[in-house]
């Protein structure tokens, strides 16, 4: 008497094996893919983080470009007789070197040490003095900073200008551009026109700032962000 075979032959067993290849190879590549995802968009994140705040930083000075106190006439006592000259034009872009100067106010104590001090009465008399100085008694003292950001082997830099220190403000930085709204003409209010060289200072009604960073490691594109700030103070 014969009984039939049991079990799985050579080919079910080869079939079997080759599904569960293909299943396993497909769960394989849903993780993987998840993984990538997660990762770019991690990298992502932190190149909008980045761009966040660098340019909210350098958008609140560019605020207050050219507020100097409370008068417009400013006596230059500073030690260089150099404050005159900066304010008249405090806001500058070398489009050939990638290199903004901006001369701006301080908010509050914590901006570090002052380029120049405005001592002022608010009434009759203000004069510029170089570093940090006191008021005396019926005076306000108005903190102004010299800034500088350049652009120097894919990294965003900050200092003075006065001294060769400068600060990391972020590294991979592939591009930095600024340009000016122009205004028609010196007593327009809104711009017409935008340009890396304004020219005449007191056409400058806007600041456009663009900044291009990317991952060191190739998981996202490189990311350009732009931001626009008016200036609150006429510069002329």
């Amino acid at each position: 008497m014969r009984y039939g075979s049991r079990g799985f032959g050579l080919i079910e067993m080869l079939v079997a094996l080759a599904l569960s290849l293909i299943v396993a190879l497909g769960v394989t590549q849903i993780f993987i893919s998840a993984k990538n995802t997660y990762l770019s968009q991690n990298a992502s994140a932190g190149l909008q983080e980045d761009a966040r705040f660098v340019l909210s930083k350098m958008l609140q000075e560019i605020r207050m470009v050219g507020m100097f106190g409370c008068l417009q006439n400013i006596a230059d006592a500073s030690t260089a007789s150099d404050f005159a000259g900066h304010a008249q034009t405090p806001i500058r872009w070398d489009n050939a070197n990638h290199r903004l100067t901006l001369v701006t106010t301080d908010i509050g104590d914590s901006g570090g040490a002052p380029t120049w001090t405005v001592l002022t009465d608010c009434r009759n008399s203000a004069t510029a003095y170089t570093g940090a100085r006191k008021a005396p008694s019926g005076q306000q003292a108005f903190a102004v900073r010299r800034l500088v950001y350049s652009l120097k082997n894919d990294q965003l830099l900050m200092g003075t200008g006065t001294g060769s220190s400068q600060a990391v403000l972020v590294n991979n930085v592939s591009a930095f551009d600024v340009s000016f709204g122009i205004a028609s003409t010196a007593t327009d209010v809104a711009a017409s026109r935008y340009s890396r060289d304004p020219g005449d200072p007191a056409r400058i009604r806007s600041v456009r700032l663009s900044l291009t960073l990317s991952d060191p490691q190739g998981r996202v594109q490189p990311q350009t962000f732009n931001v626009v700030a008016a200036l609150r103070n006429r510069l002329l």
